[in-house]
Order: C-alpha cells, then structure tokens, then sequence
C-alpha cells in the first residue's frame, strides 16, 4: 500500500467492485465522468479485468481511510503512454458523496504524483474534466496543475453544451 497522511492506496480487488459500480452509477458523480452511462456488472467487470492485466496502459487504486480502513473511491492514471512518458490522471470519491474535498482527495493526489514521477519515472500527468467540475477546478489548481487551455461545446449535459477544460502537470514542476 502506498500511504499518505490520511489514505493509503492498495490494488483494487475483487470485493470493492460493489461500492464502486455504486459510486461510478450515483448520477451526482457520473455527471463529472467522460462515461456518463450507467455500467452494470458485466462491465464493471471487464474494466476490473482490464486494469490488473499486468500489461494494462492502466492503474488504478482503491482509496483507503488510513484510520478506519474503509473503501472511500478510486484513482489511478490511465491511457499511460510509456514512449512519451505522460498519463491521464484520474480519481473521484465516493464515500459520503465527497466526490473532491480538501483532505483526501489531496492526500490521494499526491501520493500518486510521488508515485507517477518518482516510481513510474513518467514526464507529464494531464487531466480532461469539464466545465462544471468546480471542484476539480480548485483541485488541480491547488495541486499546482497548468491549465492549458479548453475545447468548446465537447460535452452534453442538463440540456446545454459544456467546455473540456485541460490541466497538466510536470515533473519538472515539481522541484
């Protein structure tokens, strides 16, 4: 387990994928995820079989309560192109409908850029969220991210057109 001050991250097993087909469905998150489809066993199993394949461009971690040692949500870094060294960084929890706070959230993000720069000896971290994520907003700019830049009217949601806002993240930016 990779362990931070408050969250510990550990390979997601088997007995976790209830909890985070119930978080990835509740429609007050999902409306932040790319896939905004509901998923069902069968899927969420698939996904589970995609990420522990040792040759996956994925990893994901379950997001542990280092002090009750509860379930809280998932990150990980996704779509990892080892050529030019860069991934997608991803994470959201479920517990409580947190979704993004202030402890946690944080806590798990940088345990995972320690993790993407020192251990994976990736280059970048990027991100992809939308223009109604406030709080991942505050987020990456709290973690120190760049916002690079937007693509106009990419996503559909509550009847009108939203922006794809991008962040990225060095390991240069970090010294």
């Amino acid at each position: 387990m990779l362990k931070g001050n408050h969250v510990g991250l550990r390979a997601i097993e088997k007995e976790d994928l209830p909890k985070l087909m119930q978080w990835r469905n509740n429609p007050e998150l999902r409306k932040f995820f790319r896939e905004t489809n509901e998923i069902n066993s069968i899927n969420q199993q698939k996904w589970y079989e995609s990420i522990i394949d040792k040759n996956s461009a994925h990893k994901m971690f379950s997001i542990i309560n280092l002090e009750t040692n509860e379930l809280m949500g998932a990150c990980g870094l996704c779509y990892i192109d080892w050529v030019n060294r860069s991934a997608d960084f991803s994470i959201y929890l479920g517990y409580d409908n947190l979704y993004i706070d202030k402890v946690y959230a944080i806590d798990s993000a940088k345990i995972m850029q320690e993790y993407a720069f020192s251990v994976l000896n990736l280059h970048r971290l990027w991100a992809e969220i939308y223009s109604i994520d406030n709080a991942k907003k505050e987020f990456f700019n709290t973690l120190g991210f760049t916002f690079e830049g937007e693509f106009r009217e990419t996503y559909w949601y509550d009847n009108k057109w939203h922006n794809s806002l991008f962040y990225s993240l060095l390991s240069s930016d970090e010294k």
